[in-house]
């Protein structure tokens, strides 16, 4: 049996997860929904990036979990790459679901452009705002699912997205599935494709958009049990 900690990206809580839950419990696996530091029921508590690894980390310990599978969405690849290295031997595999992934000194706005995310942070009070619907279409979202992720999205603290990853090992050494959502771009980014020339990392494709929970929960989990038995 399988241990799943579930994080899902930026503005998202442990909601985001409920349909892909009772699918991950019903073949015989734990399953741990998680909301970090900061957003949807723990809205108003400071957190940086490390705050939420060691989110991560304290599930997993305060649980007393073996053989976890890590699942980390958007965002929260980072936080969760990061984790998985400091459960040690607890940690049997990680999948990240179109997430972005660590690199050590660098931030979540590493890659945007200059200036971004310290104009886009002070101009909302120190958060990132949630979008909007319109930034949901061509995701393969019904209306009713864009409604439910916009009105359950609480704003993202920011400071999580300009403290710097802190990796003690090569991302590479890690078991991981990389699931890559087509409807948001047909390749993984340049630092993913790296990682997947290694002989622990695999690649997964969905013809789904950015939010597969939602739009493809049932193939979702059915991708996460095979992750499960591959550690």
């Amino acid at each position: 049996m399988a241990e799943f900690v579930l994080v899902a990206g930026a503005w998202l809580g442990a909601w985001a997860w409920d349909e892909v839950v009772p699918e991950l419990r019903a073949a015989g696996h734990g399953a741990h929904p998680l909301t970090l530091s900061g957003l949807a029921d723990k809205q108003g508590v400071p957190a940086g990036q490390q705050t939420h690894v060691q989110d991560i980390v304290d599930e997993v310990e305060r649980r007393d979990l073996r053989d976890v599978v890590l699942v980390g969405h958007s965002y929260s690849g980072i936080p969760v790459g990061q984790a998985a290295d400091r459960i040690g031997d607890r940690l049997a595999h990680v999948v990240f679901v179109d997430s972005n992934v660590p690199t050590h000194g660098e931030a979540f706005a590493s890659g945007a452009p200059d200036g971004w995310a310290a104009s886009e942070i002070d101009a909302h009070g120190g958060f990132w705002p949630p979008q909007t619907a319109a930034d949901y279409a061509g995701q393969g979202l019904s209306d009713e699912q864009i409604a439910r992720i916009v009105e359950g999205s609480t704003p993202h603290p920011g400071a999580s997205l300009t403290e710097p990853a802190v990796l003690a090992r090569p991302l590479g050494e890690l078991p991981a599935t990389y699931i890559k959502c087509l409807l948001d771009g047909e390749k993984p980014a340049d630092d993913v494709a790296r990682l997947l020339t290694g002989e622990r990392w695999r690649l997964v494709e969905m013809d789904t958009g950015h939010w597969p929970m939602f739009s493809q929960s049932r193939e979702l989990a059915r991708i996460l049990l095979d992750a499960a038995v591959r550690r």
